[in-house]
């Protein structure tokens, strides 16, 4: 049966409003999208750095053993560790290990690496969205907002994104390079180079059937197969002219 256009459009709004994913413009006009982490990674990589922090304080404890200083040093260390902690990590690679451990990562608004006016106004502002208790404004301002910006955030104009991981370029298999017997146009060129980096996905003889349609035959190299992957390799190396 098919959908009304008002139930079309309800359906379209809905999978708009559930999206994560945020289309912005680099200052160079390059478009680019950020996956928007929401409260519950955000929550789950707060409790790992709570629990860092936790071990950090147990062994700060042992600058009570200083007399006289100990005291001054210790309170002077659970302050740079409350508040510069954060600051630290996420200046040094844009994420405190409890993000990076959740694969997340703070960044300004326009997808660029977080600087340390940013860093250390959203992380000063941590007490305003601590307030009343265990993060209440923190978590409502993250509901409310579409991008899941706690208080700090708005006011540093940040993002807490997931780090995408980069795709690694599949290897060619080890061939001696051989030059083609004449130019390729780029749907040939990608169309080998495909064919090497899944090429070892294929039987044999399926692979000898492939390599005999691409009809490309080089002076001293009777397998066909043998050939275009010398050929992949080649390609691979910027000769593709």
């Amino acid at each position: 049966m098919q959908a009304s256009a008002p139930d079309v459009a309800h359906d379209t709004g809905a999978r708009i409003a559930i999206d994560t994913l945020r289309q912005f413009e680099t200052p160079e006009g390059i478009e680019i999208a950020l996956r928007l982490a929401g409260p519950v990674p955000r929550a789950a990589a707060f409790v790992i750095d709570v629990l860092i922090r936790i071990g950090l304080y147990l062994v700060l404890l042992q600058l009570l053993n200083l007399a006289g200083v100990g005291m001054g040093l210790l309170l002077l260390a659970l302050f740079a560790l409350e508040w510069l902690y954060p600051v630290f990590f996420e200046l040094r690679s844009g994420a405190t290990p409890g993000k990076r451990a959740m694969g997340l990562v703070v960044v300004h608004a326009d997808g660029t690496p977080v600087g340390a006016s940013a860093s250390l106004l959203r992380n000063l502002l941590r007490a305003v969205d601590f307030l009343p208790v265990l993060y209440g404004f923190g978590l409502v301002a993250m509901l409310v907002d579409r991008d899941f910006r706690r208080l700090g955030d708005l006011a540093a104009g940040t993002l807490v994104i997931h780090r995408d991981t980069a795709v690694m370029a599949p290897a060619l298999p080890a061939r001696p390079p051989l030059a083609p017997p004449g130019p390729l146009d780029v749907d040939t060129q990608q169309a080998i180079l495909a064919f090497a980096e899944r090429g070892g996905a294929l039987s044999p003889a399926r692979q000898a059937e492939l390599a005999a349609l691409a009809g490309l035959s080089v002076p001293g190299s009777a397998d066909p197969a043998a050939t275009l992957l010398g050929i992949a390799n080649w390609i691979s190396r910027g000769k593709s002219d």
